[in-house]
């Protein structure tokens, strides 16, 4: 699976937020594919990975979000024990640190996907798709 836009948004720490944010998306037709939040400051940090980031960023612009990008890796894994061990013994094996991660959902086949927040996230994406290229 190719490297994807992930949003990183941070919004007020209050009841409602997250939910105007998540429709704001929806009316644009954007589907949110792995998503995290967590307290920080009086406000809540979001990541996201879309299925369509252009129409995604024209949501956040147009409701006046403050928002930041970044290349992030994915991969689908099989939905078994070990999955994510391998995929991250994968990247440690190529010397790749994994700055942050979290899942999803693979939007066509339901299937787990993994979200890695690497530096090179070109060689992450290589590592991890001839690590899962076969998995079954």
């Amino acid at each position: 699976m190719p490297a994807n836009k992930e949003f990183s948004v941070r919004m007020e720490d209050k009841p409602g937020t997250l939910g105007k944010f998540c429709r704001a998306l929806a009316e644009r037709g954007v589907n949110i594919v792995a998503f995290e939040a967590w307290p920080a400051q009086w406000n809540s940090e979001v990541r996201l990975v879309v299925d369509n980031p252009q129409s995604a960023k024209t949501a956040l612009d147009n409701h006046k979000v403050d928002y930041s990008e970044r290349d992030v890796a994915l991969v689908k894994i099989p939905h078994r024990p070990g999955e994510l061990a391998r995929a991250a013994s994968q990247l440690g094996d190529a010397s790749i640190n994994v700055d942050y991660a979290y899942g999803g959902v693979e939007p066509t086949t339901n299937s787990p996907m993994l979200i890695f927040g690497v530096a090179d996230v070109s060689k992450a994406v290589k590592v991890l798709d001839e690590a899962f290229s076969k998995a079954a």
